[in-house]
């Protein structure tokens, strides 16, 4: 008989409010990601991420995906090992990559609970029921070297709803309907040309990671013409069986239109691949994520993310994924840029929040760039905050405000070592800061499902600063890569320009962090200023 023994940091608890309800059905047919070991040294790779930031632009040698594969991927004695043992199961593969070191498994609930063992049952909370595992994950003996991480037995979703405003009734920006992104590339000084090419993102492609919702080509085709700029070309790439469903506005539909508008907004010569994954916990988030820094066909140099949750609801083995996948794209030269939360130090809703004081994750992570908030109150950035409390009884639920804080998960790195960085509100200790920087929050023009108006939140952030990166990168024909130590190193060149009034704490809700001089929990070191950045990249 099989000795199992428990998977290092797969240790879990339930959502906070969650009630009983049920058993799970052992006859439901689902899937589980089971990422193995690397080949490599994953330490190493991180520090290769930082190693290649600290180098000159032009001396930079990022990895291509194949060296990336040959020196980082898993073996395939190991690939074979979880192969064999899922069918042993009644478990079909049905991905199986040395590159991503993972392999998706198929089959009843009962099967996989077998190969496995997990406390698995269904749970009802005020987001919706979902499929909640609680404590550690046992995997046989033999296998325990090799397995680092299994995903899918917990679906809790992620969060992100871009903060819509009211429309007008008229069609096209202006007024109530907010304006287009280009309107804030020319505020933080985008750069618009180098050696008298356009930076209009020719040449570039840029990865926007979604977990549901769709969009349509009718819409970007009338938003694209209404804003008086060329279509972009939109990819829609199919993980882990989900895929572009648009339906109605007031659905994941917004967060995917934002992403796209604001960024092809920018960089409308830029290609854009579009991952499509269920939002059904950290499963379908990491393997859209690896399936984006592992395409080795579109290649992207960019990749912009508007998800996430508190980084206490993703357990070690998870957190360790992500941050691995991160130091994959910083080798391969792809830069992340991540939206920090938008609702201030609660990072959740008032629907879920949990009277707790949070950091976004994985904008928390060291490898990624943390994208914070601002609103521009007469014509000066100040942090992001709508100045209502949390409301149930309020469209949105009030509390709307850019997300920041000190990490709990993760130590200071060293590009922020000099920055002045504050101890947490919350538990009084040092980590690692975030956001990294900030710009507009609000009143940015969409259009989703024909529906028109203003939106917002950090989830515009992100797709913005993406868009500045992938200019960037047309610039310098080289991707610019993991930015964070270049910024820190160069603020007072002004590579970014201080936001210093405004606070992220929820009105009579929640404490927060204040914003002043230097680096704040708010808003970072400030706003980009993008044509200082490409004249200062080494």
């Amino acid at each position: 008989m099989a000795v199992y023994v428990p998977l290092a940091g797969s240790t879990r608890t339930l959502l906070p409010n969650s009630n009983p309800a049920g058993a799970v059905d052992p006859s439901e047919v689902t899937s589980i990601t089971v990422r193995v070991r690397s080949s490599g040294d994953p330490e190493a790779l991180a520090q290769r991420a930082y190693d290649l930031a600290a180098t000159p632009m032009a001396d930079r040698k990022y990895l291509t995906h194949q060296e990336l594969e040959q020196q980082h991927g898993a073996s395939q004695d190991d690939l074979d090992k979880i192969e064999h043992y899922a069918q042993e199961h009644n478990l079909v593969v049905v991905h199986r990559s040395a590159a991503e070191r993972s392999v998706v498994l198929k089959g009843r609930l009962g099967d996989l609970l077998s190969a496995f063992r997990a406390d698995v049952h269904l749970y009802h909370h005020a987001n919706g029921t979902y499929r909640g595992r609680r404590g550690e994950i046992g995997v046989p003996e033999d296998l325990s070297p090799i397995v680092t991480g299994i995903f899918g037995f917990d679906t809790r979703p992620k969060h992100r709803a871009p903060h819509r405003q009211k429309g007008a009734a008229l069609s096209g920006p202006g007024g109530q309907n907010g304006v287009a992104a280009t309107d804030f590339a020319t505020r933080y000084n985008f750069p618009t040309e180098s050696g008298g090419v356009a930076l209009d993102g020719t040449g570039q492609t840029i990865a926007i990671i979604e977990l549901g919702g769709g969009y349509r080509s009718s819409d970007l085709k009338m938003f694209f013409k209404e804003i008086t700029k060329t279509t972009p070309k939109v990819s829609s790439i199919s993980v882990d069986h989900a895929g572009n469903h648009p339906t109605t506005a007031d659905s994941a539909d917004g967060e995917v239109m934002l992403d796209i508008e604001v960024a092809g907004a920018v960089a409308p010569k830029a290609k854009f691949a579009v991952y499509f994954a269920p939002n059904n916990g950290d499963k379908g988030f990491i393997d859209a994520i690896s399936a984006a820094v592992h395409d080795a066909q579109r290649k992207p140099g960019v990749i912009s993310i508007s998800w996430g949750g508190p980084e206490v609801s993703t357990d070690q083995q998870g957190v360790q994924a992500y941050h691995e996948v991160f130091a994959a794209a910083g080798a391969l030269g792809i830069t992340i840029c991540i939206a920090s939360g938008d609702h201030g130090t609660a990072d959740l809703d008032s629907s879920s929040w949990d009277k707790k004081i949070h950091v976004d994750h994985p904008a928390c992570d060291d490898l990624v760039l943390g994208c914070g908030g601002t609103q521009i109150d007469n014509g000066e950035d100040v942090v992001w905050n709508d100045g209502t409390p949390f409301d149930v009884n309020t469209p949105g639920g009030g509390g709307w405000a850019g997300g920041g804080g000190i990490s709990g998960i993760f130590p200071v790195p060293a590009y922020q070592a000099g920055a002045n960085l504050p101890v947490s509100i919350d538990t009084g200790k040092s980590g690692r800061g975030v956001p990294d920087i900030a710009m507009s929050a609000t009143n940015y023009f969409t259009r989703v499902d024909t529906s028109e108006g203003a939106s917002g939140g950090t989830s515009a952030v992100a797709p913005l600063m993406a868009a500045l990166v992938a200019r960037l990168n047309q610039a310098k024909k080289k991707n610019v890569g993991f930015l964070n130590p270049f910024l820190y190193a160069n603020v007072a060149k002004g590579v970014t320009h201080d936001v210093t009034s405004g606070t992220n704490a929820i009105k009579n809700t929640i404490k927060g962090y204040e914003a002043g001089p230097g680096w704040d929990a708010c808003t970072g070191l400030g706003t980009p200023d993008g044509t200082v950045i490409l004249n200062t990249l080494p």
